[in-house]
């Protein structure tokens, strides 16, 4: 009689700490893995750290991983997502045409799969998009431009431009483009505008990955053939890390003196090379894609997910099979009278801009 007597006091006392267990269990928050392309662009280590930074907060479990622009290995690290038990995958696509048969795999093992930043082609396997308005970043760009040269006000010229755009595989690419030439090309069509070399349309303007030394070998060859008795008034470059080769181009021809000051030069990123270039007079301006704002905007997505809500898209995306939902936010332009907004957001420090 006395072991029943401890026995029924034992499962007594166990009766709370299962149900406590059970309880954490039911309350436990999935696993959320966020793949980014690289560290070399400051805007991904910056969007990685924010995402993780307030997924922790709400509770989830996170990884982070980069892959430093090799297919393969953001491939294997899809793969390696769903072993792990992840429940929710956020890809910004090293190259969004070369990841759909990974991502389908995930879909069909139970992942969601949302696109970040740059939307996931070719396949059915993506639920959601987040991402900024891509069409108005490129209408920033052309604004800038508009208003720089005085074109919104009157001004006929003509102006000389050139245009060096993003990279092919990448499909945000087009659309800055578009954007930009919504705004701009009334004033091509009128002259007000010329594009000298000729080289205008998307395809040709193109600068595959991304790369800067391409754009600045291209610039070379453009100011070479085109500008040896005439300057350039504008460049429209499609992000920072084009516009750092474009600068360099110019200044080898003798750009940033008082004779030939830089033309309006774009970008987008806010890299921490094109600040201080907006600083110094070199760079006209760039667009702030606020990675906070991002990640609140992703946590929204997941969030509604979690408790079975349907979530209105602001906008369709159409990935070549299917129309895809997206979340966006606004971008900023940054010039040389707001730049201190990097500073504010946490993006830069006043140390590294020294």
């Amino acid at each position: 009689m006395k072991k029943l007597v401890i026995l029924l006091l034992l499962v007594v006392l166990m009766v709370p700490l299962f149900a406590g267990a059970q309880q954490e269990q039911a309350t436990k928050k999935p696993m959320v893995t966020f793949l980014m392309p690289t560290k070399e662009q400051p805007i991904w280590l910056f969007q990685g750290d924010e995402l993780v930074k307030l997924f922790k907060e709400k509770g989830f479990e996170t990884r982070l991983e980069y892959a430093e622009d090799i297919i393969e290995r953001q491939v294997y690290q899809i793969e390696n997502a769903v072993t792990l038990g992840t429940k929710y995958l956020v890809i910004a696509a090293v190259d969004s045409y070369s990841i759909s048969d990974a991502v389908e795999k995930a879909k069909a093992a139970g992942v969601v799969v949302i696109a970040n930043d740059r939307l996931i082609m070719n396949t059915k396997a993506v639920d959601y998009y987040v991402t900024f308005d891509l069409y108005r970043l490129g209408q920033m760009q052309g604004e800038y431009i508009e208003r720089a040269l005085g074109l919104d006000a009157g001004k006929k010229g003509p102006f000389n431009m050139e245009i060096v755009s993003g990279s092919p595989d990448d499909p945000n690419s087009q659309i800055f483009y578009n954007g930009a030439m919504s705004v701009l090309k009334k004033y091509l069509d009128a002259g007000s505008l010329v594009v000298r070399s000729g080289q205008l349309e998307f395809g040709v303007t193109a600068t595959l990955a991304w790369d800067t030394a391409k754009a600045m070998a291209r610039m070379d060859n453009l100011l070479s053939a085109y500008y040896t008795n005439d300057i350039v008034h504008a460049v429209l470059g499609a992000a920072d890390c084009v516009s750092l080769g474009v600068i360099s181009a110019l200044t080898s021809m003798g750009y940033g003196t008082a004779g030939r000051p830089f033309p309006v030069v774009t970008g987008q990123d806010c890299e921490l090379t094109a600040i201080k270039s907006i600083i110094e007079g070199k760079q006209t301006m760039s667009v702030f894609l606020d990675a906070k704002v991002l990640a609140e905007k992703t946590f929204e997505i997941i969030d509604a997910f979690e408790k079975g809500v349907a979530l209105k898209p602001d906008k369709m995306y159409f990935n070549d099979v299917f129309d895809v939902p997206a979340v966006m936010y606004e971008p900023v332009a940054v010039d040389k009278d707001n730049w201190q907004i990097v500073i504010d957001r946490g993006l830069y420090t006043e140390a590294d801009l020294k």
